[in-house]
């Protein structure tokens, strides 16, 4: 079967802080799709037909992010997570999340282990990070100058950097995936304004407790990405049971969106393993 995204809707599921947006396509086992901090859902849209041919496929926007609501009090997105997966009626879910989408997976897995059957994180650890390395350090001051500035145009080209990673020059990354990154990251950042408050609570203490994590867990990274994102990953690898890690040559922060191929097969032998 073959889906066409164009024809599938973004829908939204009411929870008691306000909406989460979503696009689901296909039938099966439950699998979920969660993007990376900035961007939004449409970072799957390589993923969501081939994946849909097997699962029913739930790609989500975070709250803050793309079309979901923002924040007007304190959460969490795990438990917006959770909310989704149970108003969807879609657990035990296997939980794809990249950077940030993956932080929230691992949190889902400590947090709410019955609403998850397995993990695949790609570029992240959990979702408390650890950067050390300078070249990160400087795109992400960058980032926060160009914030102070209210410079969009400074920021998404800082933003972009994440894309293109240390070892590469703008040139070699396909500009059709560096455009898009920079779309979604000024449409989330549009979405907020100078000084909001910031209204998330992270969940603490996950590097002492992802030991603990039962399910299979796979990290599917590229092999080109930020030291630090590699090294968090390769942590959360060696402290989970059963995780093993897989490399996607020639792609960086998003292998899903360089090597779509690549990262597709790879997934979709780690989900045929489940079965």
């Amino acid at each position: 079967m073959t889906v066409d995204l164009a024809s599938t809707p973004v829908r939204t599921l009411q929870t008691a802080d306000g909406r989460l947006a979503y696009r689901e396509a296909g039938s099966g086992q439950p699998l979920v799709l969660l993007h990376g901090g900035f961007i939004d859902h449409r970072m799957w849209e390589e993923q969501i037909p081939v994946l849909a041919a097997s699962h029913r496929v739930i790609a989500w926007d975070a709250r803050g992010h793309g079309a979901s609501d923002n924040a007007t009090r304190p959460f969490r997105q795990v438990d917006d997570l959770a909310a989704l997966l149970r108003g969807l009626d879609a657990a035990p879910a296997v939980l794809v999340g990249l950077c940030m989408g993956g932080g929230i997976a691992v949190d889902c897995a400590l947090e709410y282990p019955e609403l998850v059957r397995a993990v695949v994180v790609s570029g992240v650890g959990t979702s408390e990070p650890v950067f050390e390395d300078p070249w990160v350090l400087e795109v992400a001051a960058e980032q926060q100058r160009a914030l102070a500035a209210v410079d969009l145009d400074a920021w998404a080209d800082a933003f972009v950097r994440w894309a293109i990673g240390p070892h590469r020059d703008a040139g070699d990354v396909d500009p059709g995936v560096t455009r898009l990154v920079r779309e979604m990251g000024l449409a989330t950042l549009g979405k907020h304004a100078p000084g909001e408050p910031d209204h998330h609570v992270p969940v603490t203490g996950t590097w002492e407790r992802v030991p603990g994590i039962e399910v299979p867990l796979l990290a599917l990274n590229g092999a080109l990405d930020s030291p630090d994102h590699l090294a968090m990953a390769a942590r959360l690898v060696d402290l989970v049971p059963g995780a093993r890690s897989v490399g996607i040559p020639g792609a960086g922060h998003y292998p899903n969106m360089e090597e779509p191929a690549r990262f597709n097969a790879e997934l979709t032998a780690f989900l045929e393993e489940l079965s």
